[in-house]
């Protein structure tokens, strides 16, 4: 039984918070391809109105996944992984969650700078994120990065649900497993899509208008 535990509750984490944090931000986020700099600062505005949202934030999403981050790391580390002799389409799978897990890990710390932190010292305002992802967006490194740190954290998110599925004793047969799979990786594709599809609407000039204004009221300010 060493370690049991701690491993369901990782894979318990990993549903709840990672689906949590990677839905809400797919939401928020195409509302900049659905409904522009409009759209995009409504739904932020709404995700942070709501009550008590720091703790909900803090208790729900950020130590949890701050715990599935960190034993995932560990979990990585021991893994055996024999994709070399034996090459299927699980052992595959496998191997690549457990590479996902660490690039979605490095990219989360790394978004979480570049916007939420950034927002924590006062540097830029809620108001500011658009223009923010525009600036990253239009950069074609930080955009390649980025696409590879979403699609990797769909992906984990995605194949995770999988293998949660089966270690919860939910889906337990052959056939259930095999369903299961098609639904899982539909889900990536289609969330990857959508998330893609968000990461080119911050290109728009829509967003660069918005900078402008920024740099301006910075510069005046100063």
């Amino acid at each position: 039984m060493k370690g049991y535990y701690s491993r369901k509750l990782h894979s318990l984490l990993g549903v709840i918070p990672l689906g949590a944090f990677l839905l809400s931000h797919m939401i928020s986020n195409y509302k900049a391809f659905e409904g522009g700099k409009e759209g995009f600062a409504s739904a932020v505005h709404f995700l942070n109105s709501m009550p008590l949202i720091f703790f909900l934030e803090l208790f729900l999403i950020w130590l949890p996944l701050l715990y599935h981050g960190v034993y995932g790391l560990y979990i990585a580390y021991q893994a055996n992984n024999n994709v070399g002799n034996f090459n299927y389409e699980r052992n595959i799978r496998f191997t690549v969650q457990r590479i996902t897990g660490v690039i979605t890990f490095v990219f989360v710390i790394w978004h979480m700078y570049d916007t939420r932190f950034q927002i924590m010292i006062g540097k830029i305002t809620h108001d500011d994120l658009g223009a923010t992802m525009h600036g990253i967006m239009n950069n074609p490194i930080l955009f390649t990065l980025y696409v590879i740190g979403v699609v990797s954290a769909v992906f984990h998110f995605t194949n995770g649900l999988w293998a949660f599925l089966v270690s919860w004793g939910i889906t337990v047969g052959p056939r259930a497993q095999k369903v299961s799979t098609y639904i899982c990786m539909g889900l990536f594709v289609l969330m990857s899509v959508l998330f893609v599809l968000a990461m080119t609407a911050f290109r728009s000039s829509e967003f660069e208008a918005a900078t402008a204004m920024i740099d301006l009221v910075k510069t005046v300010l100063s």
